[in-house]
């Protein structure tokens, strides 16, 4: 069998543009993926693609994610809403912590628009009344189909650069061999290549048990839901609340942050499943609403059962009925993603041996910061 110059592990969001960017390279590539179709955190997520929650390290891969989904959408087609992302603030204390991520974002050279109650009710007219104080907007920032865009972007690298794209394709074994590195798969069959990527998530594990076990990564079960598709309610972009400006990454560093924190009580159902409120309207006029957080240990994954939790659920719809107004709140599907991230690190980067590199726990970032976080990493391999 011909040796090709690359081999990933992972047909997510992580793994596929890592295939990318080799491809754009000119290097030859395998892309395996278990199961027919992705259906891990990259098809299970919310489609927002929001640098604007980052800290400055990802938010700089995020805003070359953004030029590239827009590359890949002006080339193929992938059904993006580019209506950018509004962050309401409802209290006085959310409202500062806007004002000052925009000073950040000024001196970042991020463009954002801070907006007054009036003119984000004007843009968002299903907003209760009484809950916005202010919004800060994002304008660059989309919205995809989570659903169909990983689907899309590998038939493009298959038709357009020759991926050899492997579905259904479990790899059991991978290792380092005289000149390069040799996998097999459950059927038997083996594959050679120079270097080997693994970016298969938290299933890393049926490759290498130990050094999974080993890490600092924790596992993550995020709860969301789905409305029947509104008649009338037209909400543009990505919609984030107060919840996620108490959450977000990005407003560590605003100056008043710590103290904000602080005051917030800590024995609280919201805290205790890592709640927070956002919305995203789908191309069929459905909602998606969410989420919530579980977290395990990776040597103790099986801590997170595989049950939807309906206090939870009824908790994210009691919240967003506070802030929305929909035509109907009923919940067409309600599913659970599952995706891997460090405890004291952004980002698990491990080599096995010389050319064989474990890539994975970008946690929440997967969706935003994959295109262009694998385009620096691949570059940092094959140097």
């Amino acid at each position: 069998m011909q040796k090709t110059d690359v081999i990933i592990i992972g047909g997510g969001v992580l793994g596929t543009f890592h295939a990318y960017h080799a491809l754009q390279r000119g290097l030859t590539v395998r892309l395996f993926e278990k199961n027919q179709r992705p259906r891990g955190a990259t098809v299970r997520n919310f489609g927002q693609v929001v640098p604007s929650g980052m800290d400055i390290k990802w938010q700089n891969y995020g805003r070359r994610s953004l030029e590239i989904y827009k590359e890949l959408d002006q080339q193929i087609g992938l059904d993006f809403q580019r209506q950018g992302s509004t962050y309401i603030a409802s209290d006085a204390e959310e409202w500062t912590l806007l004002q000052e991520l925009h000073a950040i974002n000024l001196a970042n050279d991020y463009p954002s628009k801070l907006r007054t109650k009036k003119r984000c009710e004007q843009q968002l007219p299903s907003l209760k009344e009484g809950y916005c104080q202010g919004a800060l907007f994002f304008p660059e920032e989309i919205s995809a189909e989570p659903l169909t865009m990983i689907h899309r972007i590998l038939a493009y690298l298959e038709e357009q650069y020759g991926l050899h794209y492997h579905s259904s394709t479990l790899i059991q074994s991978a290792v380092q061999v005289n000149d390069g590195c040799e996998v097999e798969d459950q059927y038997g069959n083996t594959y050679q290549s120079a270097k080997v990527i693994v970016c298969s998530g938290s299933e890393f594990q049926q490759l290498f048990p130990t050094i999974f076990t080993q890490s600092d990564l924790q596992i993550s079960k995020l709860q969301m839901l789905q409305t029947a598709p509104q008649s009338q309610v037209k909400i543009p972009g990505n919609i984030l609340t107060g919840w996620s400006i108490r959450r977000y990454e990005s407003f560590r560093a605003c100056p008043s942050y710590p103290a904000i924190k602080s005051r917030e009580a800590n024995d609280t159902f919201w805290k205790q499943w890592g709640i927070h409120i956002l919305f995203k309207q789908s191309q069929d006029g459905s909602v998606v609403i969410g989420d919530s957080h579980e977290y395990a240990d990776a040597r103790a994954v099986d801590d997170l059962d595989f049950m939807i939790k309906d206090a939870i659920n009824q908790y994210i719809l009691r919240e967003a009925q506070k802030i929305l107004h929909l035509d109907n709140w009923i919940v067409q599907r309600s599913w659970y993603g599952i995706y891997s991230q460090c405890k004291t690190q952004d980002v698990f980067l491990h080599n096995v041996a010389p050319d064989i590199h474990i890539v994975t726990g970008i946690g929440g970032k997967g969706m935003t910061a994959s295109p262009g976080f694998a385009e620096a990493n691949l570059a940092r391999l094959m140097s």
